[in-house]
């Protein structure tokens, strides 16, 4: 079973003035002449692609890094491949003030950790690179005495993320 809290290092994924980016699309996070990879393992050395100033995330990011980005993460298209890339490259987290909502549906029912924060595009205390736990029970974001407050994860939410994905959670149910 998933762990309901994370700790590891965070990226900030900023606009050329040090803010929060906003309006991230599915086709910035996977693009679409990369949509002929059915293979997880495949998907993460495309994410951020077609991002300007983030291109190279993938070599960056780290097993269990976590990412915070700003409003209206995942806008656009139902693209699976724009959730699936994050878990590719083993993030352990996505923290955003909030999410496109086909994208939001995506990723809790694929089992990805996402948090919802709001005002952190506004008042976001963190630098990039700090460690930083997330508590998904409590909505707690702290990197040493500097702590913030976000939403925790539903009930079922979390429980589709412990179970590993909303299939996995409805073969639990009907045991």
């Amino acid at each position: 079973m998933k762990p309901t809290s994370v700790t590891g290092k965070l990226w900030l994924i900023t606009d050329e003035n040090g803010k929060l980016i906003s309006n991230i699309d599915t086709d910035m996070i996977f693009h679409n002449a990369h949509l002929a990879i059915t293979k997880i393992e495949e998907m993460g050395k495309h994410t951020f692609g077609n991002l300007k100033g983030w291109e190279d995330f993938p070599v960056k990011c780290g097993k269990g890094d976590i990412v915070m980005v700003g409003k209206n993460f995942g806008s656009g298209s139902s693209r699976q491949q724009a959730v699936d890339c994050f878990a590719s490259l083993g993030v352990s987290a996505i923290i955003a003030e909030s999410y496109g909502s086909i994208y939001k549906r995506n990723a809790i029912n694929s089992g990805m950790a996402i948090i919802e924060a709001p005002e952190i595009t506004t008042s976001c205390p963190f630098q990039n690179g700090d460690t930083i736990s997330v508590d998904f029970t409590t909505g707690k974001i702290a990197s040493g005495s500097t702590k913030f407050d976000a939403k925790p994860m539903t009930e079922i939410q979390l429980n589709i993320y412990k179970a590993g994905s909303l299939f996995a959670y409805g073969k639990e149910l009907v045991k």
